[in-house]
């Protein structure tokens, strides 16, 4: 394997909850050690960008910002790349609306060109009947991320993808979904570890949105055991990772 930089996943992957998976710890400080560069890829769109380095600081890891990259960042991105000047109506928490404002975009409460939907624990029928409004009216759907589940400590939260559907069966329209497995995450965190994406890997637990990312994109990827996906699915999908390790703290034996 190719060892140019690491793309690694959060959620299940280094973490559950607020536990640290065992030895995720050592495996980024071995990363350091040989001197290679990584990223955190997170889906999940619940809190500011801010918030996953603290968390990922009170578990013991030794990271910046520079480390994080989050679907909430790469969708802003996108917009503010892809459709300069719009005006953007976030269905999101009040911490992650602050993360948007902070990157440049237009964020208004009316006539939208745009319906940003982001994993929100606050959503409410107002912000969804707003929403659904908007989007009927001709503003476009754009959804962070398209996860059914969030893993928490026990078990799994609903996340944004049966929003995502709802919103595309009652209006009619399909949404743009930037984050894992949409090859765009991917790039974005080769370009900020200044390695060709060829050259990078993908770590994470989950089939649909890390492994099949790596896969459109073309490069490597290794499968962990200790989040959503189970041996047995592993042998029933037709994405077929680099690599599959029961933990990220069996990586070290790879470099």
């Amino acid at each position: 394997m190719r060892f140019g930089g690491f793309m690694i996943d959060m959620d299940g992957t280094v973490y559950k909850g607020g536990i640290p998976i065992p030895g995720a710890v050592d495996f980024i400080e071995s990363l350091k050690s040989h001197g290679i560069p990584f990223v955190f890829l997170t889906n999940n769109s619940a809190h500011r960008r801010t918030h996953y380095l603290e968390k990922l600081l009170r578990m013991g890891f030794d990271v910046t910002l520079d480390n994080v990259l989050t679907s909430t960042v790469a969708t802003a991105r996108f917009i503010l790349s892809q459709r300069p000047g719009a005006r953007v109506y976030p269905i999101a928490a009040d911490d992650v609306i602050d993360d948007l404002k902070a990157s440049g975009l237009d964020i208004v409460d009316s006539d939208p060109d745009v319906v940003l939907l982001a994993f929100d624990r606050t959503i409410t029928y107002e912000k969804i009947n707003k929403g659904y409004r908007f989007i009927m009216e001709g503003a476009e759907l754009i959804a962070t991320h398209p996860d059914d589940l969030c893993p928490t400590e026990d078990f799994y939260d609903v996340d944004i993808g049966p929003f995502i559907r709802m919103f595309e069966d009652m209006c009619d329209v399909k949404a743009v979904v930037i984050g894992k497995p949409n090859r765009l995450m991917l790039e974005m965190a080769a370009g900020e570890m200044g390695v060709d994406p060829m050259d990078t890997v993908m770590v994470g637990d989950r089939m649909y949105t890390d492994i099949q990312m790596a896969v459109s994109a073309g490069t490597q990827s290794i499968l962990v055991l200790t989040g959503e996906t189970t041996r047995s699915d592993l042998e029933s999908s037709e994405v077929v990772p680099t690599v599959v390790l029961e933990s990220v703290a069996d990586i070290p034996t790879l470099l």
